[in-house]
This record gives structure tokens, C-alpha cells and sequence, in this order.
């Protein structure tokens, strides 16, 4: 099964399921390390740096899951949303989009937490997830997919327009504590900004990267 899921996308869905049992098998110290704590924030232990931002964290954060659900999602996501991606994009430029998602997710994350004085740290590759959703819906807009609760169908662009607008109304309101809203927020906008600047004539085509072809939860750990 695992050889019918295109390369890229195949090599994300086990880096993020090996990240999770590395985490599994070396608990939270592993965890404090890789996670996206905000700019300026303070050491929990004064002898130990963990705790504090660290420029490689706006990658790993996004390869780290607070749990089984928290991963099955993001990778269920990742299974259904990538592979058509992929095959429009190619691998190179698939990569290229779902890391930088990682990367806008947590930037707005670090200016929200900026903003609010929070000392929470993230993980998680929800952002990229919504960045996948939104390339998906801008690519395909009227394929049908399927709201997993409520079993509803609908155009994909409605499906992204319902999960944007759901994350800024939880985000705003408060209303779902201990999840990163604004940082899937972020992951959308990047994505978008991404998608229109090759839509532009921006990034190298070819190689993998092309963009041709026919076009028919982060977690808050406190």
C-alpha cells in the first residue's frame, strides 16, 4: 500500500510517524527540544537551555504530535490531501510547500505569542495541514470530499472556506483552548501566498517542481 502513495508524500507520512515513536521512546526531553517555544521565553530548568527559541524549532516543531489522535489526524490529512498535490506539483516543489507552511504556521505563532505574552510551547503539523487543505481547494475547487463529522459532502472550496472560518471563530472566541488556531490560520496563509507567487511566474519550473498538469490540530503544550 505504501508503495502506491506518491514519493514525497510517502517520506513525510513515516518522518512524522518515526518523529512520534522517537518521542514514545525518549519522552519529553526529546519533545521540550524540537518544540516552538516563543521568542525571549525562559529556560524551565536554569542549568539546561530547553525552554527557549531556537531557529531550528520553526522546522522540527511541525515533525512532533502531543498524541495518537493528534497524529492520526494530521497524517489522515496528509494521506488523502498530498498525493494529488504531489502529482500537480511534483515532488520538489510538494516538499518545498509543505515545509514552508511549517515554517509561516510557526511565525505567526511567535508573533501571537509575542503579541499575548504566552509561554506556551507548539508542536504539531497541523499548519502544514491546513496549507495542504488550501492548495486543494484552490487546485481542485469543485471535487467532492467528505466532512469526516458530520458525513457531509461538499465542493472543496467550501470545505476550506468551513475549516478557515472555523479556526479564526475558535481562535477569536477561545472557545478550544490548547489549540495553535491562529498558527492553522498561518499555515493557509502562507500556502496561499505560495500558490500565487508561482502563479506569478515565481520559483524555477521543471525538475520536479513543476507546476503543470491537468487541474480538475496543533497542539499547545503549557
Amino acid at each position: 500500500m505504501l508503495s502506491r502513495i506518491p514519493a514525497m508524500t510517502r517520506a513525510l507520512l513515516i518522518a512524522n510517524i518515526a518523529m512520534f515513536v522517537l518521542q514514545l521512546v525518549f519522552g519529553d526531553g526529546l519533545t521540550d527540544a524540537l518544540a516552538l517555544w516563543p521568542l525571549g521565553s525562559e529556560p524551565r530548568n536554569p542549568f539546561e537551555s530547553t525552554g527557549t527559541f531556537m531557529p531550528w524549532q520553526l522546522l522540527s516543531y511541525g515533525f512532533l504530535h502531543g498524541d495518537f489522535m493528534h497524529l492520526f489526524f494530521n497524517m489522515l490529512a496528509l494521506f488523502m490531501f498530498g498525493p494529488p498535490l504531489e502529482a500537480v506539483w511534483g515532488e520538489r516543489r510538494f516538499a518545498t510547500y509543505f515545509l514552508v507552511a511549517i515554517v509561516g504556521a510557526g511565525i505567526c505563532q511567535l508573533l501571537l505569542a509575542a503579541l499575548t505574552g504566552s509561554q506556551a510551547s507548539v508542536i504539531g503539523a497541523s499548519g502544514a495541514v491546513y496549507a495542504l487543505l488550501l492548495g486543494y481547494g484552490m487546485l481542485f475547487p469543485n471535487q467532492r470530499v467528505m466532512l469526516l463529522f458530520p458525513p457531509i459532502p461538499m465542493k472543496a472550496r467550501t470545505f476550506v472556506i468551513l475549516f478557515g472560518v472555523g479556526a479564526l471563530f475558535l481562535g477569536m472566541t477561545g472557545l478550544q483552548p490548547g489549540v495553535a488556531h491562529f498558527a492553522h490560520l498561518g499555515g493557509m496563509i502562507t500556502g496561499w501566498l505560495l500558490i500565487r507567487h508561482w502563479r506569478n511566474g515565481g520559483g524555477r519550473r521543471g525538475g520536479g517542481g513543476s507546476g503543470g498538469g491537468k487541474r480538475d490540530h496543533l497542539r499547545v503544550i503549557k
